[in-house]
């Protein structure tokens, strides 16, 4: 069966005046058949059918026009009215009570009143709210969703606080006999069974948000801790294993060129060591392109090693691979500090050193760590030619140790220094608690 054409309806604007237009139309229609025939409403025809048509308006009207816990208010106190003084209600009204009260009830998923303009106008921000919760947002959208969403057990309380007077109605009034007690027990029944349906259609939706929300936010967490995992690779594939592929490539060059009387096959077979070190140097880097692509998370390590312990070991790999002096310089107190300002001081001067053997080979090397009390301030440079002016660094080194320092809650800066060369100073930040003595 087709219910497309119900969907659509249901979404129109003037869904609610069409249908509270036919439910009146009924209403009014039954009240003067029972007003002629029966005279219910009063021994005048005139009277009655004016009774008749104001009781048939005021059960079924006030929903299009008013916000669900008045026009529940106005039908069922019209309601209670026309069974207590008149022992009759309309079958229109009756299912506009009902109605009435289940929106009443579930208007955490009825936009706040039996379906309106004005409401609809009014719980906009809450309905995307929830749409964006449900449809896979983010945590802070599923969050602004449910602080948008109203007090639904007030909203359950008020719908059955409403329906509690057509039990009482059909129990106590006596006079009530034949056909207006059966229409009393049923109104009676279906009301609060019309208010409990409501809050449970309304618990659904509440436990649907609640259930995405939580799957949104399970999500989030498990792409941040991917996104740093990946950061944490690159940084430890630009950092250890490009160095030394480097060095493989700078050893194998440097041999080729200071061997005498090398033979030409062993010359050819050092040139492809080298051919081969930097092609992997190249698959490196497109590698870690793809790994840092997503990677915007940068954290440190705990309990990272290397530290400055092994800093001269460093020194010593340069020293043999590029056949340059490199000299170590430390001025202050030296003290050993908390692991990760270690290890990021001790990846910041082996990228140096890697840069130094990259694009100024043969050039000098100062590395100097002044110990301060605040900060420890490495400076790393070179006397090779320098970047040529107006040009910009390219590849993962530089921006690798920024993040090394950002991750320890420092700062770095690179640049050409002033008597040439290239330099590269870093302040990383020393917590008096943390340092070991």
């Amino acid at each position: 069966m087709n219910t497309g054409w119900a969907r659509e309806f249901a979404a129109s604007p003037h869904a609610q005046a069409v249908t509270a237009a036919l439910l009146a139309a009924a209403a009014v229609t039954e009240a003067a058949v029972r007003a002629a025939v029966t005279g219910v409403y009063g021994r005048s025809l005139t009277t009655g059918l004016l009774a008749a048509a104001v009781l048939a308006l005021t059960t079924t009207v006030p929903p299009a026009f008013l916000s669900a816990p008045t026009a529940a208010l106005a039908v069922s106190s019209a309601a209670a009215l026309s069974l207590t003084a008149f022992r009759t209600l309309t079958a229109a009204g009756a299912l506009t009570l009902a109605m009435g009260l289940h929106h009443l009830a579930s208007r955490d998923s009825a936009a706040g009143r039996v379906p309106g303009r004005r409401a609809e106008v009014r719980d906009r921000p809450r309905r995307r709210f929830a749409r964006q919760a449900t449809a896979g947002g983010t945590p802070a959208a599923a969050r602004d969703a449910a602080a948008h969403r109203p007090d639904g057990l007030r909203s359950m309380w008020q719908a059955l606080a409403l329906a509690v007077p057509f039990p009482v109605i059909a129990l106590l009034d006596r006079q009530l006999a034949g056909e207006a007690r059966v229409l009393a027990v049923l109104v009676a029944s279906a009301a609060p069974a019309a208010a409990l349906a409501g809050a449970a259609a309304a618990a659904r939706v509440e436990a649907h948000v609640h259930s995405a929300a939580r799957e949104i936010t399970a999500q989030s967490l498990l792409e941040h801790t991917a996104r740093g995992e990946r950061a944490r690779i690159a940084r430890e594939l630009h950092d250890v294993v490009a160095h030394h592929i480097s060095m493989i490539a700078v050893q194998a060059e440097t041999a080729r060129l200071t061997t005498p009387g090398m033979p030409a096959a062993g010359a050819a077979r050092l040139s492809e060591i080298g051919d081969t070190a930097r092609a992997g140097l190249t698959e490196m880097r497109r590698l870690l392109g793809v790994l840092r692509q997503d990677a915007e998370v940068k954290t440190a390590e705990r309990r990272p090693q290397p530290g400055l312990q092994q800093l001269n070991e460093l020194l010593d790999e340069a020293r043999c691979a590029s056949g340059a002096g490199v000299r170590l310089i430390v001025s202050g107190p030296a003290a050993a500090l908390d692991p990760g300002v270690e290890l990021a001081a001790f990846r910041i001067v082996q990228e140096a050193l890697t840069n130094v053997r990259r694009h100024a080979r043969g050039a000098a090397v100062d590395v100097e760590l002044h110990y301060g009390a605040d900060a420890l301030r490495v400076r790393v440079r070179d006397n090779g030619p320098g970047p040529a002016p107006g040009t910009r660094a390219g590849g993962h080194g530089l921006p690798g140790m920024r993040e090394r320092a950002a991750a320890a809650g420092g700062t770095l800066s690179t640049g050409r220094a002033s008597g040439g060369g290239f330099l590269i100073e870093a302040s990383l930040p020393v917590d008096s608690e943390v340092v070991i003595r």
